[in-house]
């Protein structure tokens, strides 16, 4: 029987504190990083840091929602960053 999964993109400033975070979640799957937004193709770390891009960082969270809702996910993510600059 496969599993049925679902995916959320969060982008909240610090990709590897959101990614450690949901990493330990129960019902998350799988945690990738990246950049959200940029208006530059595939920008590097230095070039998002300018805040030239457009571009913020996120994590892509896989999960399984007969283990953990949407809404969970987005209590965690509300609750474990600061969303001022």
């Amino acid at each position: 029987m496969s599993q049925i999964t679902n995916t959320i993109t969060l982008a909240g400033g610090c990709f590897w504190c959101t990614e450690a975070i949901f990493k330990r979640v129960k019902g998350v799957i799988a945690v990738k990083s990246g950049y959200a937004g940029s208006q530059v193709a595939n920008p590097s770390y230095k070039q998002v840091c300018s805040g030239k891009t457009g571009a913020a960082e996120g994590v892509q969270v896989t999960f399984e929602p007969s283990l953990i809702s949407f809404e969970t996910l987005l209590d965690i993510f509300w609750n474990t960053h600061d969303p001022q600059p």
